[in-house]
């Protein structure tokens, strides 16, 4: 479950990037909730992960917790949440 957290903050920064370009900012409307799902997968990951492995999951939660906070970002500079 930690790499499919991992991949998963991974393709959420993917989109991100994507979303940043512009004339494809509205992508961003289905990267947030795709990434905050991520989000919820990464928590529910670390929280079930023995002690000694948990840097997969830590890394998953960040990724996907920066797609969401600078996608919501870019939303709102490009007037796309009014």
């Amino acid at each position: 479950m930690q790499i499919a957290s991992l991949i998963w903050g991974i393709l959420s920064i993917v989109g991100l990037f994507i979303g940043l370009l512009p004339c494809f900012g509205s992508l961003n409307w289905i990267n947030i909730p795709v990434s905050f799902l991520g989000l919820i997968f990464s928590i529910v990951t670390l929280v079930t992960t023995k002690e000694d492995k948990k840097g997969m999951a830590i890394a998953g939660i960040i990724c996907c917790a920066l797609a969401v906070l600078i996608g919501t970002i870019r939303l709102i500079m490009g007037a796309g949440v009014v």
